[in-house]
Formats: C-alpha cells, sequence, structure tokens
C-alpha cells in the first residue's frame, strides 16, 4: 500500500493506492471518499464515484458526492442527524505495521459523536471500509450506520447495478420498500430501470429518480463497469438473527437513483443498537474491483467472486 497526503478539487485528502486500484479520501471535511478506480497501465483509470461540483446540499449539508456514513436511527432510515455533522476537519491515523488508515471526523456538539472510516488494504484490488461511529458523551444513543456510496453512471459505454436475492432456502423470501414520495421526492412503482431476474435486481439507470430498499441476505451490491473491464462489488454480512434491528422491516441494501442520471447511490446500512458511552458501532464493508467483468445477470459469479476474496 502506498499512502500520501495529496489535494483534490483544492481540498485536503490521503490518497491510498495498490497496483490495482486508487482511493482519495479527504480530510479537510467528511471523511469522504471522493475518488475511486482502477490503475491501469495507460493511466486511463475512471472514477468510479459521483463528484458533485454543483454545491448540491440541505441547510448547512454539502452532498459532495463519493462514500460518506450516516447514521439511521430507531425505526427512521433518515432524519435531521443522519448527517450532522460533515464539514469539520479530520484526523487521520496511518497505522504502522499495517496497511491500513483510519480519518475521523468532528465532534457532533449535540449529539456528542463522531463518525469515521477505516481503510485497510487486503489486496491489490481489495479493500475493508469500516464504517463507524463513537458514542463520545455521557447519555446513551442509538443508531444504526448507514454507508452511503455516490457512483457515476454516465461513465463510457454506461453502467448497470446488481443486487442478488433470496438466500437459497426451502422457503425463500425477502422484503423490498418502495418509496412513493418522501421529503419532496417521488418515484414511480412502475418503474422501467429495475427488472428482475429469478435471483437478481437489476438497476439499469435512465434518468427517472427513484428509491428502493431491500432486504439482501447476501449483502452484494455490483456495479458493471465494462469501459473499465471490471465490475465494483461492495459486501456486507447481513445478521439473520438481527433482522428486526435493520431498518424498513429488515432492509440492509438500498439505492437511489438521481433526476437525469446524475448520480447512483449504492447504499448498505447495519443492525440498530444502543451505544453506551465510549462504546463503538462499526459497519465493515468489502470493496472490490474485478480483474474482469463479471456480467450482472450471474448472481453465482457474483457471490463466487465475493467468497474466493
Amino acid at each position: 500500500m502506498k499512502c500520501k497526503k495529496t489535494k483534490f478539487d483544492n481540498k485536503e485528502a490521503v490518497e491510498v493506492a495498490t497496483r490495482f486500484l486508487r482511493m482519495v479520501i479527504l480530510t479537510e471535511c467528511g471523511p469522504r471518499v471522493v475518488y475511486f478506480g482502477k490503475l491501469t497501465a495507460n493511466g486511463d483509470g475512471e472514477n468510479l464515484l459521483f463528484y458533485d461540483r454543483e454545491c448540491r446540499g440541505r441547510d448547512d449539508w454539502k452532498l459532495i458526492g463519493g462514500h460518506r456514513v450516516w447514521v439511521t436511527r430507531p425505526k427512521a432510515d433518515e432524519s435531521e442527524d443522519a448527517y450532522r455533522p460533515d464539514n469539520a476537519p479530520c484526523e487521520v491515523d496511518v497505522e504502522s505495521g499495517k496497511k491500513a488508515l483510519t480519518v475521523v471526523g468532528g465532534k457532533d456538539v449535540l449529539l456528542r459523536t463522531r463518525k469515521g472510516l477505516r481503510i485497510e488494504v487486503m489486496d491489490d484490488n481489495v479493500l475493508l471500509v469500516d464504517n463507524f461511529v463513537i458514542n463520545e458523551g455521557d447519555m446513551l444513543y442509538s443508531c444504526g450506520i448507514w454507508a452511503l456510496t455516490c457512483t457515476e453512471p454516465n461513465l463510457r459505454g454506461g453502467v448497470r447495478y446488481g443486487i442478488p436475492l433470496g438466500d437459497g432456502s426451502e422457503w425463500d423470501s425477502f422484503c423490498i420498500v418502495m418509496f412513493r414520495r418522501w421529503a419532496g421526492h417521488t418515484s414511480p412503482l412502475n418503474d422501467p430501470q429495475i427488472t428482475f431476474t429469478e435471483d437478481m435486481l437489476i438497476l439499469t439507470p435512465k434518468g427517472i429518480e427513484t428509491k428502493r430498499m431491500v432486504e439482501a441476505h447476501y449483502g452484494i451490491f455490483a456495479m458493471e463497469v465494462p469501459s473499465q473491464k471490471t465490475t465494483f462489488i461492495k459486501k456486507t454480512t447481513y445478521d439473520k438473527e438481527r433482522s428486526h434491528d435493520y431498518p424498513r422491516g429488515g432492509c440492509n441494501l438500498a439505492f437511489y437513483v438521481g433526476p437525469k442520471n446524475f448520480m447512483v447511490e449504492m447504499e448498505s446500512m447495519s443492525p440498530e443498537q444502543c451505544l453506551k458511552p465510549k462504546e463503538e458501532l462499526h459497519h465493515i464493508e468489502k470493496w472490490i474491483l474485478t480483474e474482469k467483468v463479471v456480467p450482472i445477470e450471474k448472481a453465482k459469479e457474483l457471490i463466487k467472486t465475493c467468497e474466493k476474496t
């Protein structure tokens, strides 16, 4: 692993690189992963993440884009403290002797919590992304981790997304939450961007705003990127014993398509729990960039790829 301080869009950041991939994390605010993509011999790798240059936002919060750490609250997947705070400078700790670094954001003066990311290199094409929150107050705080990755759907040749469905049991069922209206937004129930095979949900972005949450037992969310000859996979562990502690009836994955395809969010969530003072809640994602395209329709290949890594 190579790690160095850098600038991104004239903001303080830190860069992590292997022989196969590159990641940039903002430290001036956030923490926020703002760049993730392949390193290629001729240097033509593209950023798979969306970075917002139009300063979209809500009150003091700015979208920025990339990957961020939010929290869910019991019985509420979106609330005002989901994104607090996000503008303060971060602390960076590069772990000597390990291929890892930790970036921790500012302290919320009201909630007395801090959010952070720990990035560990497992292989040239595999990273562990540990999304966490710390209760630094002297009261109780209840939450779940909500890890949102804003991706760029407008890459050359287009991209598609897929989520393997079911659990393979003799009584196979799962939940999908469909949003018609939320916070001034709308999405169609009969959405032409969403199709199904017998074991996959497939999303082909066409610029229609939409939002869905999914109970996905395999915990796999994949983005097929033909122009980069790779598939970006986010893999988390789904705790069936705690299914009632996930948001919205057991949902652990979600996606959002922005109007006019300005971005697509690949989201994962942890079970919710109560944190005592000084306790931490961690939600670990495995980020994989495959060495060749794994077609979205092939759920078994996606699952096998995650098992191998």
